[in-house]
């Protein structure tokens, strides 16, 4: 066992899931009221935790299926023992690892993109498991331009990408996605940084045409 899966783990035997769900459930749900859902789609969570998001987007009338990943068995049986619906599934793996998961419309991460081995090999996997025309929305309160917490990979004691606003962009647009950024932030926090700084997205589509370059 890593020590990323080790510390989830943990979290999840003590009710830190919950904890993570509450602190990041307002900026979330915020967002997702911006995502158009026109048509009926598939959607995948990277780092599900206990399975809040999925189970969330799961309400949709137009979602086919809802699957949540994450690295830490405890999560994954933490969001199984909480499924609602038949449209969820819940699987132990990591992204670098998932297989024959089909095309997806609609990928999804909060604050666990950055804890992969590789940024590189993770955006590719993603990239790969997108339609044409696919969304990947990331969202991360862990970037430098946030100087309130860039501690937190000290505090952690384990590997964190530390990225700007900027090489977030530079990564999905050498990946190949379409690539814009939004800030989701909490005016009414009594956290500085989350009134001012916020949760930044990083928002990659997969273009509906391949270049043949």
């Amino acid at each position: 066992m890593d020590s990323v899966s080790k510390i989830f783990d943990e979290w999840a035997n003590n009710g830190r899931d919950k904890i993570m769900e509450k602190e990041h459930r307002k900026n979330v749900i915020k967002f997702l009221k911006t995502v158009s859902f026109e048509k009926q789609f598939s959607f995948l969570d990277v780092g599900c935790g206990n399975g809040w998001v999925v189970r969330k987007i799961a309400e949709n009338k137009l979602c086919k299926n809802a699957t949540g990943i994450d690295k830490s068995k405890n999560m994954i049986l933490q969001a199984k023992s909480k499924k609602k619906s038949i449209k969820e599934k819940y699987i132990h793996t990591d992204i670098e690892s998932l297989k024959n998961h089909g095309k997806l419309d609609f990928i999804f991460s909060m604050e666990s993109l950055y804890y992969v081995n590789s940024l590189d090999t993770a955006l590719k996997k993603i990239y790969k498991l997108l339609k044409p025309g696919g969304v990947f929305f990331c969202g991360t309160d862990f970037y430098s331009d946030n100087r309130a917490t860039v501690k937190w990979a000290n505090m952690m004691k384990i590997q964190m990408h530390l990225l700007s606003k900027k090489e977030w962009k530079k990564k999905f647009a050498d990946t190949g996605f379409e690539t814009k950024t939004k800030h989701v932030r909490d005016v009414k926090s009594r956290k500085k940084w989350k009134r001012e700084f916020g949760t930044l997205f990083i928002i990659g589509k997969k273009p509906e045409r391949q270049s043949s370059n």
